[in-house]
């Protein structure tokens, strides 16, 4: 049992360096001396499923040997789903929700499911489990979650209104109906729509009052709420909404922290038309979704599910050599140390990919405008690009920077664009605005990842 110890350990150790071939070896080494420990079966499968394998059946195993883990068949439904085996993965959850309605975690990854297969009543699991359990607010409000999520205004406003009609208005239904309000547009114009929460200490409902104060022209409120968060780990998420306070005041400190498109680079990585012709044709086979995730920036198109870059698939492995290379070139040429700036404060040394996945855009798709504030440096990274007649005019197609999301309505223009091109990086701080153009007609696909300093910051 100690040499299964042994090699569980180094499994977890290579993992975390993100060597998935050496973690995937020690584990299997692990599982053949002690094959029914739960925590090696465990280690087994999720090592398998970010590797790229086959692992819903061996979540299954993990799963008979820790009943008591529910999670375990949220990791099961998941292996099924990715795997083809859709159906398989929906019943899973539906038979366990139906023993179990309060599962929250159950329902929203089986909300998931069915939003990326293109199933429009996503979300119809929460009906019979809140009619199982009435007096459950939280599960109420995770209905209301996933509803506003997906942007159906009308659908969450009903949820909040039959959890207060049945348990009475509170705190987090009260946070709903102003969420609603603002974002949907009902309220957008009224400056004190946020004003009875300001004791409220939430680092979500801060983020709906900095766009709310935005959109409103109420630009030093959302400044101070912003700066409210200076030093501490949310900060990551305000950044972006500072620099459009900033840019809007006219405040020098907007050009400190962008600095136009000084950050943002393009690197021309070395790849024959066979290899680009290879990584498309893989990334192809793993583009199974129907529809986008709600909370992603994808709109008409689709975005791969598990680490893409952590794959045990050696087309896979070739591009992410390039990739890091490119990312090790980018890291070293930053400006000099910055301790108050979200790019030049963070430690220069080995780096890790905090998430990656590919994208492929249908003709007229496009991402929203958005950041990564859990990232440290993003990306995109162009496998097929349409041809310069498909694409419509310019900038169709391009990745943009700078510009707000248009849903604020402020009057900002974007610093600049990367043009697309087959085999080309473009790398830029996480904090930074950036979205897409629609494309008239042809297929836009993408590699993108997060990278974040091995010492996290």
């Amino acid at each position: 049992m100690a040499d299964a110890a042994a090699l569980l350990q180094r499994a977890i150790a290579l993992r975390e360096v993100q060597d998935l071939g050496g973690a995937l070896e020690a584990i299997g080494a692990a599982a053949r001396v002690a094959p029914n420990d739960p925590n090696t079966a465990l280690g087994l499968a999720q090592i398998s499923f970010e590797a790229g394998m086959d692992a819903a059946d061996l979540y299954a195993h993990a799963a008979d040997l820790s009943p008591q883990r529910i999670d375990l068949q949220r990791s099961r439904a998941t292996a099924l789903a990715a795997e083809g085996r859709q159906a398989e993965g929906e019943a899973l959850l539906d038979a366990i929700l139906a023993a179990t309605p309060g599962w929250i975690d159950g329902h929203r990854c089986l909300c998931g499911m069915r939003a990326t297969a293109g199933d429009t009543d996503f979300a119809r699991s929460f009906i019979t489990a809140v009619e199982r359990d009435p007096g459950n607010f939280g599960l109420r409000m995770a209905w209301f979650h996933v509803l506003a999520t997906a942007r159906q205004w009308e659908e969450a406003r009903d949820v909040i209104a039959d959890a207060e009609a049945h348990l009475g208005e509170r705190q987090a239904s009260l946070l709903g109906k102003l969420f609603i309000a603002s974002e949907s547009g009902a309220g957008a114009e009224d400056p004190a729509l946020f004003d009875g929460v300001e004791q409220v200490q939430d680092v979500g409902l801060d983020l709906a009052r900095v766009r709310h104060f935005l959109r409103g022209g109420q630009v030093e409120r959302a400044r101070d709420v912003c700066l409210k968060h200076a030093g501490k780990p949310a900060m990551r998420a305000f950044w972006a909404y500072l620099s459009l306070a900033w840019r809007l005041l006219g405040d020098d400190r907007a050009n400190w922290l962008d600095v136009g498109m000084r950050d943002v680079r393009s690197y021309d990585l070395h790849f024959s038309a066979a290899e680009l012709a290879d990584l498309a044709a893989t990334l192809r086979r793993l583009h199974t979704m129907q529809q986008p995730w709600h909370e992603q920036s994808v709109r008409g198109g689709t975005q791969t599910e598990r680490p893409l870059l952590l794959r045990i698939d050696p087309v896979i492995a070739g591009a992410r050599t390039k990739i890091e290379n490119a990312v090790r070139t980018y890291i070293d040429e930053l400006p000099a140390a910055d301790p108050a700036h979200p790019l030049l404060a963070a430690p220069r040394g080995a780096f890790l990919f905090a998430g990656s996945w590919s994208v492929r855009l249908r003709p007229g798709g496009f991402h929203s405008v958005h950041t990564h504030p859990l990232g440290w440096i993003s990306s995109a990274f162009y496998v097929t690009v349409p041809e310069p007649d498909l694409l419509g005019p310019q900038p169709a197609g391009h990745l943009q920077f700078g510009a707000p999301p248009p849903e604020l309505n402020l009057p900002l223009e974007s610093y600049g664009l990367v043009v697309p091109k087959p085999g080309r990086l473009a790398l830029f701080p996480s904090t930074m605005w950036h979205g897409t153009v629609p494309f008239t007609d042809g297929e836009r696909m993408t590699i993108a990842f997060d990278v974040i300093p091995s010492t996290r910051f």
